[in-house]
Formats: C-alpha cells, sequence, structure tokens
C-alpha cells in the first residue's frame, strides 16, 4: 500500500487555508485487520531505520507533533513509536511553562530535547506553542515576563523568523525535522470531548479548560494557518494530515517519517584498513 503523505506537505510560501484543507479522506486501509497490518509493517519498519540511524551515528530526527485537543497526538505516538526501541527515543510533552522557563527565551525549554545523533526525539506540543496559544491569549505574554507587543502580527512574526532560524541551524547540524499538524473538525472534536466523558478508563483527561478553549476555535484556526505557513520549508516541512479518522492519521504519520528516513545517507560507518585489522584482533582474542 503506497501512501502518498507528501500530498499533504505545506509547501514554503504558501498562503495556507485550513478550511481548504481535508480533515477527513477516503480510508487507506479496508478493514481493521488490513490497518492493524500496515501500522505493524510500518512500525517496524521505523524501528529498522531507526537502527540504520543508530549505527549510522550523524543524524537525529526530530518528530514535532501539533493539533487542537483531541486531535490524536498521544495515541499517533503511542501506536507509529510502538516497535522503536526506547533507549534510543525519546518523547517530550509540553504543556503551560513553568516558572523557570518562564525565566529564559521561548525556545530555551525545548533545547534540553533535542535528539542527539543516532537518536529520536517526538515533541508533543512544542516551541510551537509559543506562537499559537500566546497568539490567541497575548496576556499570557505578560505572565512570561514580556512586555504586550503593540503589534500583535509583528511580534509572532519576529518569533516564527527565530523559529525558522532556530530549525535551520539544528538541520545544518544534522538533525531532521518533520512537523505534522492533526487537523480535525470542530464536530470530531466535540464528538471526542463527549466519548472522553463516557469512558471511565479516559474521562480523568476531561477538563473545563477544552470546553473553554474550544470557544477560541477560529482564533487556532488563524493562529495555526499564520504560524505553518511562516515556518514550513524545504527542509523542515509542516504536513497538514487529516485527522478525524485516527487509523488513517496514524498511517500518515508513519508514512511521513518512513519518507523521511529515505532522505538520510543511513550507512553505516565504513570499514576501512585499520578497523579491518582491529576485527581480526578481536577475533585472534575471542578464539584464542
Amino acid at each position: 500500500m503506497k501512501i502518498d503523505a507528501a500530498a499533504h506537505a505545506v509547501e514554503e510560501g504558501e498562503k495556507l487555508r485550513l478550511e481548504d484543507r481535508a480533515t477527513a479522506v477516503a480510508p487507506l486501509y479496508e478493514s481493521k485487520q488490513a490497518y492493524e497490518k500496515a501500522l505493524v509493517a510500518h512500525s517496524e519498519s521505523i524501528a529498522s531505520q531507526h537502527e540504520r540511524l543508530f549505527a549510522a551515528g550523524r543524524h537525529g530526527l526530530l518528530v514535532v507533533l501539533q493539533g487542537m485537543d483531541t486531535a490524536g497526538k498521544d495515541g499517533a505516538i503511542k501506536h507509529v513509536m510502538s516497535a522503536v526501541n526506547p533507549q534510543g527515543c525519546h518523547v517530550a510533552s509540553f504543556k503551560q511553562p513553568t516558572y523557570v522557563e518562564k525565566a529564559h527565551d521561548f525556545l530555551w525549554r525545548v533545547q534540553p530535547h533535542l535528539p542527539e545523533h543516532g537518536a529520536i526525539s517526538v515533541f508533543n506540543r512544542s516551541h510551537y506553542e509559543a506562537v499559537l496559544v500566546e497568539r490567541v491569549h497575548p496576556k499570557l505574554l505578560v505572565d512570561e515576563g514580556e512586555d504586550r507587543p503593540k503589534h500583535l502580527d509583528a511580534f509572532f512574526d519576529k518569533r516564527c523568523r527565530a523559529i525558522c532560524e532556530f530549525e535551520h541551524h539544528l538541520v545544518e547540524s544534522g538533525t531532521a525535522i518533520v512537523k505534522i499538524f492533526l487537523h480535525i473538525s470542530k464536530a470530531e472534536q466535540k464528538k471526542r470531548l463527549l466519548e472522553r466523558l463516557d469512558d471511565q478508563e479516559k474521562n480523568w483527561k476531561a477538563s473545563m479548560a477544552d470546553v473553554d478553549e474550544r470557544g477560541y476555535w477560529k482564533d487556532y484556526q488563524r493562529a495555526y494557518e499564520q504560524a505553518l505557513a511562516a515556518t514550513s520549508t524545504k527542509r523542515a516541512p509542516w504536513y497538514v494530515v487529516p485527522a478525524d479518522d485516527k487509523k488513517n492519521a496514524r498511517l500518515y504519520v508513519s508514512q511521513i517519517l518512513l519518507d523521511t528516513f529515505d532522505t538520510l545517507p543511513l550507512q553505516p560507518p565504513k570499514v576501512d584498513a585499520a578497523r579491518r585489522r582491529e576485527l581480526k584482533v578481536i577475533r585472534e582474542k575471542l578464539e584464542g
């Protein structure tokens, strides 16, 4: 099964309109069993590529997941990364900034969680919260030690430029970056929030904050449009993944990761003459 994930990329310089992007598309699978088989195959392929990433030791992979509440970020991480060796995969979830984080620039808090060469880091929310939540709720800037800007668009344009420069540096330093926005409809979010209330295993997640933030739906859509359009580049692209169907979304996410791995020169270290001599000595000691 070939999945054309590239069709959901945001082109560099594109004027993005999320209402023109589908939240639901035809299923990529014929049955639940077919979906499970495809996802297992994708997950195992990602695990294999991760081993090659580790062996090569020249690149890291940063996966950024963003989306409205209930978009499926947690589930995507759980299912897509299920076969990956946890020793080389780090997941960081970013919530409201802590007191210490507020005392630094907005990019500071993500830096300790960046992947080392040979490893994968997955950001569940990310540095992009600073151009999303704070654009919708600019009063938060004062709480974080910023003067409330007179011109909000100019202020957040500046932050987006800082993000682009930050990501450019990471790419130049060997970190591949893939950024995925799980795009759900407002109706689907309502359905999922109600299902969460009815599920005794999940209703602990329910909060009034989810309902309150839902009231800013249009503002968040506009914030995402501006942020994604300003920061999607050829070397660190954004993908707008239809996410009303969680199974479809997971297959798209896994395909995007596999496509990204394919762009990296993941060759194991070359065995030169000196290394061959060393291996020979190792063998002799083991067999002696």
